[in-house]
């Protein structure tokens, strides 16, 4: 008797578990909107403002936009000052400006760039990023502002013999960590190793310790060849053509204002004027120059 009595003790706080934690888990999954309120106001604690408010209030709140970068000449890079330059970073001052807020730059990992945003360490990235399926769905993008492709960086003096993306199979490559280089080279099934930037990866080629290296081509044109601190470099074959864009975190409504302030910039030609600093004018879209 005393079995039977335990056992229907025990059956009884079995079921009183289960209909508590079923209406436990109905409270949660039956009300969406209550469930992204407790969500956004985790993130408001740690300094996001108001619940419900948008990424664009958020930034004005606290009067900074961040933007994650690399070193990357022609589009980020510092002067002998110090300060960040280049054509995304000149752009992203004037957008700033434009908000009303100051401009603050941060130097990421390349491959933890949607972990930096959405973790807010930064707000936005904003690095000639090319616009690839994976950054697309992982980020709110901005419309595509510069063409650009990927292109093979060797030896000026063995350039001749690679010149087709077929002449370069047997070469190893240096490239950036999570890039849409990498990208290339794994589709390709092209030996390479990995690096931090796309300037260490010249660094391997200038070395001798990769026979190659992939990049952007804008960052090429600024980079190797005559006139630059590879002049032993140059670029050859080209693997593809490419956009880059803005990214944001996903849902931001960052991106449409962003969108909004590239119209008004090539209209009134700043856009154009910046870019021709840099020399990169002919990547732009929408000029007609």
């Amino acid at each position: 008797m005393k079995k039977k009595i335990l056992a229907l003790l025990l059956s009884m706080a079995l079921c009183f578990s289960m209909v508590a934690c079923g209406s436990k888990d109905g409270e949660t999954n039956g009300n969406d909107d209550t469930s992204a309120q407790k969500t956004q106001g985790s993130a408001d604690e740690s300094g996001s403002g108001e619940s419900g408010e948008s990424d664009l209030a958020y930034v004005q709140d606290k009067g900074t936009l961040i933007i994650a970068i690399t070193d990357f000449e022609p589009m980020d890079y510092k002067d002998d000052s110090g300060e960040w330059i280049g054509f995304d970073a000149d752009m992203a001052k004037a957008f700033a400006k434009s908000l009303g807020v100051e401009v603050e730059f941060v130097e990421i990992e390349w491959d933890n760039k949607v972990m930096e945003l959405d973790a807010k360490s930064v707000d936005c990235v904003w690095n000639g990023m090319t616009l690839t399926d994976e950054v697309t769905s992982a980020m709110e993008c901005s419309r595509a502002y510069c063409n650009n492709a990927q292109v093979a960086i060797v030896k000026a003096d063995v350039a001749d013999k690679y010149q087709t993306v077929e002449s370069l199979k047997d070469l190893n490559f240096a490239v950036e960590v999570g890039s849409a280089g990498e990208s290339v080279l794994s589709e390709l099934d092209y030996n390479f190793t990995s690096v931090k930037t796309q300037a260490d990866a010249l660094m391997e080629v200038a070395a001798g310790t990769s026979d190659a290296a992939v990049i952007d081509s804008l960052m090429a044109a600024a980079m190797v060849g005559e006139g630059t601190s590879y002049e032993n470099l140059t670029y050859t074959a080209s693997f593809n053509a490419e956009e880059y864009g803005v990214g944001f975190r996903k849902g931001s409504d960052l991106a449409e204002k962003l969108n909004a302030f590239f119209t008004e910039s090539i209209t009134d030609g700043s856009m154009l004027e910046t870019a021709k600093k840099y020399g990169v004018q002919a990547a732009v879209i929408g000029n007609d120059e």
